[in-house]
């Protein structure tokens, strides 16, 4: 999310999603607190104590997330904690530049040298890095028993190849928030399908309720993509075959969903023409300002709702699954960051103990209440701590765990590329099936 904060770069794209922090860093103003540190000039964020010799040295990559501390507080308590290993953070840029995240990561883990021994990875990563040989395999570290205490869904997530090559930390996914005061006033029950939610929105709109029936992500970046995906997994739709070597985005549920998100700008006009340039920052200003019924977006918009300093809806917003068209269910894209070792780590054994560390019940109680981030441990979601400080986060524990991941395939970042630019083709010139049936063509050749 930010550019430490203040939201994404002119020009750049993103290949992933916001967090909380980004957003508070966006509303406070600033230019950015850390900045987007270069990937090899990491610090070690104030930790000066003397080395041992007999310490292992390590390092630790990860985007900059934010909330009432970073993650490089994270490390100086693992540093702390323990005089075995010391870890040297690396801070990349925030998620809202996870192309440079990205691109940042595979030119380290392509050297093969081994650093940075541990690193974080959007989900949507796994797979690539896996199949390239940069991601150590986890089971002999992390047997079935050990496993036991995460989501299935993100184990299957961390997943390739039949090998756990990744180990769960927190999770986001898109979530379908409304006004509560305003849907009052409109039958009172939150709409369960697509076309009941721009029945409603439309109403409110000719009685002036607000400005906007429906905001949503259509830029041209990866949040599009995720849009995309829960769209057409609630109309029974998907972008790849099972077996991940053809594409689907041209078959009739993928169409008529994106059909439909066109729809919401040209013909019930819902949605703003503006939503085909906006992510999640600008599509989160309207609704926050008061100005908006529905919204699709991810978890840290509900911490500035409720913020009176940033928004003019607090107590007024309620956040529930996102509709499906009729025979379809609610689909909410799987986000979120997961942890990796470096196969070419020469320290394998510290890195592992800071994965098992950062991993933990323990460390993901503590990102929970100080980040925001929702962990990947159930136990954690009955935390009466959590459900105290995070209500909104406790509440909301089945479209977590229900969430959809992206296409999984090696060749992810060529096929968001493709979707991204043909689904934007599609909304702004309406020819759906005639743009999706040439994404489907190009995504064939990139996984065929």
């Amino acid at each position: 999310m930010d550019e430490s904060r203040k939201g994404p770069r002119s020009g750049s794209k993103s290949i992933g999603h916001v967090t909380i922090a980004d957003r508070r860093q966006f509303l406070i103003g600033s230019a950015g607190l850390l900045g987007a540190a270069a990937f090899g000039a990491g610090t070690s964020l104030g930790i000066g104590r003397a080395r041992a010799q007999s310490r292992a040295e390590i390092s630790f990559a990860s985007a900059a997330f934010f909330g009432k501390e970073t993650f490089g507080d994270l490390i100086k308590a693992f540093n702390e904690s323990q005089d075995r290993i010391l870890v040297k953070n690396i801070e990349l840029p925030p998620p809202s530049s996870s192309t440079e995240v990205y691109q940042g990561l595979v030119q380290q883990l392509a050297r093969r040298t081994g650093t940075p021994d541990v690193f974080s990875q959007d989900v949507i990563w796994i797979a690539g890095f896996a199949a390239a040989g940069w991601a150590l395999p986890l089971d002999e570290y992390f047997p079935a028993d050990k496993r036991s205490g995460y989501f299935t869904g993100t184990l299957n997530a961390c997943t390739y190849g039949g090998k756990l090559t990744a180990l769960p930390w927190f999770m986001d996914s898109g979530m379908f928030y409304y006004r509560k005061d305003v849907l009052e006033k409109h039958g009172g029950k939150v709409p369960e399908t697509w076309t009941d939610m721009a029945t409603i929105a439309a109403a409110a709109q000719k009685a002036g309720d607000i400005d906007f029936g429906y905001l949503w992500q259509g830029k041209q970046a990866e949040v599009l993509v995720c849009d995309a995906v829960e769209i057409i997994t609630s109309n029974n739709g998907a972008i790849l075959a099972p077996d991940g070597k053809s594409s689907l985005i041209n078959q009739k549920g993928a169409v008529e969903a994106i059909q439909f998100l066109h729809d919401t700008i040209a013909t019930n006009k819902v949605s703003p023409q503006d939503v085909l340039s906006w992510d999640e920052e600008p599509s989160r200003q309207p609704f926050t300002s008061g100005k908006a019924m529905f919204m699709r977006n991810w978890s840290y918009v509900y911490p500035i709702a409720q913020d009176a300093k940033a928004s003019q809806v607090v107590d007024k917003v309620g956040v529930a699954p996102l509709p499906s068209f009729p025979g379809g269910k609610s689909s909410a894209c799987l986000g979120g960051y997961q942890l990796g070792v470096n196969a070419n780590s020469k320290q394998r054994e510290a890195a592992i103990e800071l994965l098992t560390w950062l991993s933990s019940t323990e460390t993901q109680h503590r990102i929970a209440l100080n980040f925001g981030l929702a962990p990947t441990r159930p136990a954690l979601f009955q935390d009466a701590q959590i459900k105290k400080e995070q209500p909104f986060m406790a509440s909301l524990e089945k479209v977590f765990t229900g969430a959809t991941a992206r296409p999984i395939t090696p060749e992810y970042a060529k096929v968001t590329l493709a979707l991204q630019s043909g689904i934007s083709k599609a909304l702004v010139s309406g020819n759906i099936q005639a743009e999706m049936d040439a994404t489907a063509a190009q995504i064939d050749k990139i996984v065929g």
